[in-house]
């Protein structure tokens, strides 16, 4: 009787996984992530951590900043870091 809504799913993250994605957070430091990986933090590449399908961390050994990238349901990347002496903040996302 009703017509089923089959375009709700393409606002979703498509089928998860690391997207490609830039930001730029506070303190100067720059994100940028290749679709599947590597991710890189100030232009160098950190060691990348999957948790799940869309949650995934980033660490710059050097410095000890942590890069948090996560898939949202409505198909947008959300980014956040912390670094050294409980520094943290939500990254701005500049291209996806």
């Amino acid at each position: 009787m009703f017509a089923k809504d089959t375009g709700a799913s393409t606002s979703a993250a498509p089928s998860g996984g690391l997207q490609l994605v830039n930001a730029t957070c506070p303190g100067h430091i720059a994100v940028h992530a290749d679709r599947g990986g590597p991710v890189y933090i100030n232009g160098k590449e950190a060691k990348l951590k999957k948790f799940n399908e869309n949650y995934f961390e980033a660490r710059d050994e050097a410095t000890g900043t942590v890069v948090s990238i996560n898939n949202n349901p409505d198909g947008s990347v959300g980014v956040s870091y912390t670094g050294k002496n409980r520094a943290n903040g939500i990254c701005q996302v500049t291209a996806q």
